[in-house]
């Protein structure tokens, strides 16, 4: 609810003065007049206290329940719109910010899936889905000013969303997981966005059976087959250590003003020390070991992921976090050969570092974007391998550095324990992520069968 001023109506000469009242309820304009300023004064305090109080507005007549007569009829069951924001609400102030736009992006797919049948025509599903994403869900964005074709999309999805009884039919369920399989497009969606999709509205409907609006999660009476997720690396993306090297001397001919140089260190912290990108760029100086000879260490203690500004409290790009899948503080240690000791104190000593004591920092200190770091090592390919090599999956992306960094780990004979904490992963996630980049281990198997079968 946004109530308006109160403001005096006048009429012809003569006539008397009246006092209207506007406020607005889920994007659609309400009034009310009175004859006397006081009268109108008092009812918009009493709108305004409703709204800070938190107190549900009826969609129909737009005035707080509680001023609703005795004789009202029944307040309807709560349609699945309006359990998805109370659900939004419970999720946001605990939730990281790229959860907080998965959250909305998965509610903003399902929502347009599960209306009656009866509804009419709907608004485009592109518009339906960017009046949730942009003006709906979100709390930040609630009381933004909404556009008509907007106002229109939430107020179709208000009359036509299902009430959550309703919701838990398998048929609708069926058709909510089929919307989120999809692109706008019509397309399939990645395995990868399906499964990510498809657990934010499982965890909703979880929260909708604590809230007794279900009496089971309905998802599990359903049966209903995801495409099948890759999560497997592909051993094609792994770069050699060779290669690796050349990699390194080439950045340094990328860009203008060292821009190369100055991402050169970062690269060899996801290749040598296999650090995801968010750990990288949150580097410290002091979480760094870095001896005239010999390996060193890194001790992490945070992560600076990034998002859109919008889904942070902070307003920025990027926002302090714990290490991924582990306790807030929690560290991880990382040795370090002397290879990337020598590439961090080189480092240092021509850029020094940020105000903050971050090694990698923009030309203003600033913290180093995906975009930045992603543009310079496709020059980089570009630069240092074969024409046959930059058109394959080899390295493609900076991420493929660290799935390289394990996979020596591993072909070096690391014990899979050793690499699963270097590296921040379970043991049963590494070997069922790495699988196949364990090279050379069939003759070694092979030997050791034949060697059985000698004795």
């Amino acid at each position: 609810m946004r109530p308006n001023k109160a403001g005096p109506r006048s009429g012809k000469p003569g006539k008397v003065i009246s006092y209207t009242v506007r406020w607005t309820v889920a994007g659609r304009e309400r009034s009310q007049t009175f004859q006397r300023s006081t009268q109108a004064k008092n009812f918009l305090s009493d709108l305004r206290q409703a709204a800070k109080n938190g107190e549900e507005f009826d969609l129909d007549s737009g005035l707080p329940l509680s001023t609703l007569p005795d004789d009202a009829p029944e307040k309807p069951a709560r349609t699945w719109l309006e359990f998805s924001r109370a659900y939004v609400d419970m999720k946001w102030q605990g939730a990281a910010p790229n959860s907080r736009d998965g959250l909305t992006e998965t509610i903003a797919t399902v929502s347009p899936a599960l209306v009656r049948e009866d509804a009419p025509e709907s608004p485009d599903l592109e518009v339906l889905r960017r009046a949730l994403r942009a003006y709906y869900l979100a709390p930040q964005d609630r009381e933004k000013p909404r556009p008509a074709e907007i106002a229109e999309a939430l107020y179709w999805l208000e009359k036509a969303s299902l009430d959550m009884p309703e919701v838990a039919k398998p048929a609708n369920v069926r058709a909510a997981l089929n919307a989120l399989s999809r692109r706008l497009d019509g397309k399939p969606a990645a395995a990868s966005t399906v499964a990510r999709k498809r657990a934010v509205l499982y965890n909703a409907f979880e929260y909708a059976v604590e809230l007794e609006e279900f009496d089971r999660n309905p998802i599990d009476r359903v049966k209903w087959t995801p495409p099948k997720l890759a999560e497997e690396v592909n051993w094609r993306v792994v770069i050699g250590p060779r290669q690796m090297r050349e990699c390194l001397t080439a950045v340094t001919y990328i860009g203008k003003r060292g821009r190369g140089r100055r991402l050169r260190a970062l690269y060899a912290c996801m290749y040598y020390a296999a650090l995801r990108p968010a750990e990288a760029v949150a580097l410290l100086k002091g979480d760094c070991h870095l001896p005239a000879t010999g390996w060193g260490q890194l001790v992490l203690t945070r992560s600076l992921p990034e998002t859109g500004s919008r889904w942070t409290d902070s307003g920025s790009t990027h926002e302090q976090r714990g290490l991924k899948l582990r306790p807030l503080a929690e560290v991880r240690t990382v040795p370090i050969p002397p290879v990337l000791v020598e590439v961090l104190r080189g480092h240092i000593a021509e850029f020094g570092t940020a105000a903050d004591g971050r090694i990698f920092q923009t030309e203003r200190g600033g913290i180093v974007g995906s975009t930045a770091y992603g543009d310079v090592w496709a020059a980089t390919r570009a630069l240092a391998f074969t024409p046959e090599q930059v058109a394959s999956p080899l390295a493609r992306r900076p991420y493929d550095l660290r799935h390289a960094g394990v996979s020596l780990w591993l072909n070096s004979g690391v014990p899979a324990t050793e690499v699963a904490e270097r590296a921040g992963h379970s043991v049963k996630v590494l070997l069922q992520v790495y699988a196949k980049c364990i090279l050379g281990q069939h003759d070694r198997a092979n030997q050791r069968i034949d060697d059985a079968l000698d004795d």
